[in-house]
């Protein structure tokens, strides 16, 4: 198969040229203007090299290639200029928008040597990428297998955790995140150096000596050892080793630490028996005035599979299409509401004209119906910006 080339160009007799003299060697798209040019890009990519000019109006090359590398990070860039704009293009060389440039008219074995150029720097970035994507695909696996053999609790413990920090960071309209996707998984691969009976009794929620807590706490510092010897997983290796930190109070981050600080407090209240409502409201005590925003989040993804989230709301909060959790009465004891009762455009009338007769509580226990997820599935683009070497996809369960 040819390798890829994407040339831009206003003038299009330039553009019918470089097809006479290239389209034999290469896979040749022609774009006229910069505008076509970053439509290619997005819609039709991934191309090798990206060949543009600098003179071009509404957006010069130098601009042009500067969107193009933000779009395509991975296409070498090569710049066709005038005599007079050799300044220009030398500034875009030495700032690195470029990897060549040839003044016009440009002889076509020149030119062709230098896309041949383009094409292998292009294959050495991507194979270096595909390299590390691998390297760090497989040390993941191998430390998720560990952990599954040694800690099938913590392992299970894990997955829990990256699945709701994932579901809550789409209700916050966050970008979907590898590296959120991989502290959840990892949050506990520290625990294969804390012996199993402490684990397990933790897990349990059963109390733990000073000692045997000690021992504990060190998880997330072992986890951020083991991971700081792979390459790329700086970011990672913080959000683990900053948990115990953001749950005990200090400040979080990123709304990524806040989130994986508040699925495992999630963790830690389910272990001890309590059910979603109890262990909902021991969060909102230790959060809402911390990280409101990140614990609506995690509650709406909690009881995102019932489709109503439980809250306690002042009465003029109210709204149609909440149901009645608890029975509303007055301070005498009489129903005015009764539980499981859906608040209607009357109900609501009704309750605001009661409230000026009878002394009803300022509160009322609610079911807040829930939004469908926004979440979406992120471009090629998207995912590749400012995000060298991901692993393809999560590695999969131990011993799959």
């Amino acid at each position: 198969m040819n390798p890829r080339i994407l040339a831009v160009d206003d003038d299009r007799c330039l553009l019918d040229a470089l097809r006479r003299t290239l389209c034999r060697r290469y896979d040749l798209s022609l774009a006229q203007g910069p505008e076509d040019g970053l439509y290619a890009l997005r819609e039709c990519g991934p191309f090798a090299v990206v060949l543009s000019d600098l003179r071009m109006p509404g957006m010069d090359g130098i601009r042009f290639l500067e969107r193009a590398r933000e779009l395509a990070p991975d296409t070498t860039r090569i710049m066709l200029t005038g005599h007079g704009d050799l300044d220009a293009a030398m500034a875009a060389v030495n700032e690195g928008h470029v990897f060549r440039f040839f003044t016009k008219p440009c002889p076509p074995d020149v030119l062709v040597r230098a896309l041949d150029a383009g094409v292998e720097q292009h294959r050495l970035v991507t194979a270096e990428k595909e390299l590390l994507r691998g390297t760090l695909r497989g040390c993941v696996k191998v430390l998720l297998d560990v952990l599954g053999l040694v800690s099938p609790e913590a392992f299970g413990r894990g997955e829990r955790v990256k699945s709701l920090a994932l579901a809550a960071a789409r209700r916050m309209g966050l970008a979907p995140s590898w590296r959120l996707e991989l502290a959840g998984m990892l949050s506990q691969v520290g625990l294969v150096a804390v012996p199993q009976e402490i684990v397990l009794r933790r897990f349990r929620g059963d109390p733990l000596t000073d000692e045997q807590q000690a021992v504990y706490d060190m998880h997330p510092s072992v986890a951020a050892a083991l991971l700081g010897q792979i390459p790329r997983m700086g970011e990672v290796t913080e959000l683990i080793s900053r948990q115990g930190d953001c749950r005990l109070g200090g400040e979080c981050p990123t709304p990524e630490a806040a989130l994986l600080a508040l699925c495992l407090d999630l963790e830690d209240l389910l272990a001890q028996g309590r059910d979603k409502r109890r262990a909902a409201d021991s969060l909102r005590q230790r959060w809402e005035m911390r990280e409101p925003q990140a614990l609506r989040a995690v509650l709406e993804a909690l009881f995102e599979e019932s489709g109503y989230l439980p809250e306690r709301l002042p009465l003029d909060r109210l709204r149609e299409g909440m149901v009645l959790d608890a029975d509303l009465r007055d301070e005498a004891g009489t129903l005015i509401m009764a539980r499981g009762q859906h608040v209607s455009e009357a109900a609501l009338l009704r309750l605001s004209r009661l409230r000026k007769s009878f002394r009803l509580p300022g509160e009322a226990d609610v079911l807040r119906p829930l939004a469908p997820s926004e979440g979406a599935t992120p471009s090629v683009e998207e995912r590749k910006q400012d995000d060298p070497a991901p692993p393809d996809g999560p590695p999969g369960p131990a011993g799959a």
